[in-house]
Order: C-alpha cells, then sequence, then structure tokens
C-alpha cells in the first residue's frame, strides 16, 4: 500500500481506536448505562462517580492506551504527519463514535494518550496543569478546562506543526464542556467527593 493509503489506514484505524468506550462496556456488565447515570459523560469522572474507583481506573488506562495505541500505528504506518492526525482522529472517535450513535465521552482522557506518543514533555505539561488546578479547586472539569485553554499555547512553543490541530481539539473540549462552563461560572459545579472513592 503506498504513502496515501497508509495514511487513510492509520486515520481509520485510530478513529475507530477512539470509538472505543470502556465505560459504556463496564456500565453494562453491571446492567447499567453510564448516560443514563451520574452526569450522562461516558468518561472517567462519571465512572468514578457512578461505578467506583477500580471502574474508573480501567477507563482511564484504557483511554490513554487507545490513545497512545492509535499514535504510535500512526507514526509506524506512515510517519509523523499521521501521527499528528491520529492524536484528533482517536480525540474524535471518542466523543463522536459512529459505533455507539455518536454518544461519547469528552476526550480528555484520550487526548492525553495520544500525546504522551506525540510529545511526552507537551502531554506531562497538560497533566500537570490539570492535576495542580483540580487539587486547588477540587473541580475536574475546571482542570481539564483550563489544560484546554492553554493547549494550543504549548502546542505553539512545544510542537508548533501540531499547532492547528491542537487548536481544533482544544476548541472541541471546551465546546464538549460547555455545560460544565456553565455550571463552574453560577457556581454549581460538584466537586470531587469522597464518597466516589467509597466504591468499588
Amino acid at each position: 500500500m503506498e504513502g496515501n493509503g497508509l495514511f487513510i489506514l492509520a486515520v481509520l484505524i485510530a478513529y475507530f481506536l477512539g470509538n472505543i468506550s470502556p465505560s459504556t462496556l463496564i456500565a453494562r456488565a453491571h446492567g447499567m448505562d453510564i448516560k443514563k447515570e451520574g452526569s450522562g459523560n461516558a468518561g472517567t469522572t462519571n465512572t468514578l462517580r457512578v461505578l467506583g474507583v477500580r471502574a474508573a481506573l480501567v477507563t482511564l488506562l484504557v483511554d490513554i492506551g487507545k490513545g497512545s495505541l492509535a499514535v504510535a500505528l500512526g507514526g509506524f504506518l506512515a510517519g509523523h504527519q499521521a501521527a499528528m492526525v491520529c492524536v484528533l482522529a482517536a480525540f474524535l472517535g471518542h466523543i463522536w463514535p459512529v459505533l455507539l450513535k455518536f454518544q461519547g465521552g469528552k476526550g480528555v482522557a484520550v487526548a492525553f494518550g495520544g500525546l504522551l506518543a506525540l510529545n511526552w514533555q507537551m502531554a506531562l505539561l497538560s497533566l500537570a496543569i490539570v492535576i495542580i488546578t483540580v487539587l486547588i479547586t477540587r473541580r475536574v472539569s475546571f482542570g481539564s478546562i483550563l489544560a484546554g485553554l492553554t493547549f494550543p499555547i504549548e502546542c505553539w512553543f512545544m510542537e508548533r506543526d501540531f499547532f492547528w490541530l491542537g487548536l481544533v481539539m482544544a476548541a472541541l473540549l471546551l465546546f464538549k464542556h460547555r455545560s460544565n462552563i456553565v455550571r463552574l461560572i453560577r457556581g454549581e459545579e460538584d466537586p470531587i467527593s469522597v464518597s466516589w472513592l467509597g466504591k468499588k
């Protein structure tokens, strides 16, 4: 298969890897629909809220892993340019998965996984921003939103060829967090609760 074909194949694989939703599968195994529980988001935070620490940890690791795998495969099959596009493709596959009727999560963990494979220094800087913000505010969404706002700046200085793709990802991440932004402005966003950690 020639270069363009491998590029397209890599992007398609990345998108469909993004479709894998561990939180949805784990919730189904417990007889529930994660989209109808808690905040209704198929991501780590809502899985922690609804199903507890173990389920949330599995969700987090799988989402990070699928992002990293998508980008690593993209780089292997078609080079660095493909790897960059695969970050976005896996992200889009997670937030709008065709296999799940386009009802996915918000993409933070899969974006982090993709960045780990593309530029680990930038990934760790974004992670540090999230962790510090969450520790200060006790709002996971606030950490994700701030990381999204600062991400294009990181791209400009640390992976400039990724800037425009990163700008698109940041805009989509903020769009997916629009309800959280409204609740934060109104002071209605729930903080992390110790009760979530008691669930197994």
